[in-house]
């Protein structure tokens, strides 16, 4: 049982490697956080009743169209949380799906995180909390900010139960200011909206001398049978709902969270250990994997 375990997820993990056109080295792809649910991702990518293409029309999912139209509604809100500066990178380290955006000047203002509330949200945002509440396949929803001369480096996000939605609020209107999916280029415009898998790797640059507001929502995933659906809302619940993070101390922080603190004071030595010696970190690394496999195989 063990080894039909291990090979499963060995197999899982290829399946996302090798479905993309671009691909992250195979090393860093056998490293990245994304391997912890392999299995469960390419389940949801075979079950999936949508097409499992880098982008999707978002015609194909129904419910998008209301985001669409309201569009200059929640553009408003969006502005008015950015003059406040309210669009922010945490502050304590709580933001563990995100962490790693912030140091390239990526900021968030949460509106919805799967069952976790946010209050000052729904204070602050009131009509556009109202406009997501009336959308249950809306898994999670922020406004996203990206600065001039801001960047994401290549990844590929860690759970494919979702899909991804941005709609264009405040933007360079400009090809200076895009995302690559797949080797695919997107670029931003006021208004305007697009579906994309985020589990394909992917990057964002604003190249120009303007800002990009958007709203990035996790869309639930359409998948073929009712029972599968179950297991993914289930999952969202318990799971994806313990990776909230708040936009101020009135809101919910969830249990995966709590811990990012120690979690980012032992990230803080491991990228110490990484600059003093970059090939003794990657041996150390690939022991301590290898390691773990072979306790599993053990017992």
């Amino acid at each position: 049982m063990k080894w039909l375990i291990l090979g499963i997820w060995l197999a899982s993990i290829l399946f996302a490697h090798f479905r993309g056109r671009v691909r992250l080295s195979l090393s860093r792809q056998l490293l990245d956080h994304s391997v912890l649910l392999a299995p469960i991702n390419a389940f949801m990518v075979l079950c999936s009743r949508v097409p499992t293409t880098p982008y999707l029309p978002s015609r194909e999912i129904a419910a998008l169209q209301v985001l669409d139209d309201n569009w200059e509604v929640i553009r408003d809100e969006a502005l008015k949380m950015a003059e406040l500066r309210r669009i922010k990178a945490a502050e304590r380290h709580d933001d563990i799906g995100f962490n790693s955006f912030f140091k390239n000047g990526w900021k968030r203002f949460y509106l919805k995180w799967y069952d976790a509330r946010h209050p000052s949200a729904e204070e602050l945002c009131p009509r556009t909390v109202g406009i997501l509440k009336g959308l249950p396949t809306i898994k999670a929803a922020m406004f996203a900010e990206l600065p001039p001369g801001s960047k994401l480096n290549r990844h590929r996000d860690p759970f494919s139960g979702s899909l991804r939605y941005h709609l264009g609020l405040a933007t360079p209107n400009d090809d200076g200011c895009h995302i690559i999916v797949d080797g695919e280029t997107y670029s931003w415009r006021d208004g305007e909206s697009v579906v994309f898998d985020e589990t394909y790797v992917h990057e964002a640059h604003n190249k120009t001398d303007a800002n990009r507001i958007i709203l990035f929502c996790d869309v639930e995933r359409p998948l073929k049978w009712r029972w599968a659906e179950a297991f993914n809302r289930w999952f969202g619940r318990v799971v994806m709902s313990a990776a909230s993070s708040p936009n101020d101390g009135g809101d919910k922080t969830g249990a995966i969270n709590k811990l990012t603190h120690a979690h980012w004071v032992i990230d803080q030595k491991r990228k110490q250990f990484k600059a003093w010696n970059r090939t003794v970190y990657k041996l150390t690394k690939a022991a301590l994997i290898t390691l773990v496999i072979i306790g599993f195989l053990i017992l």
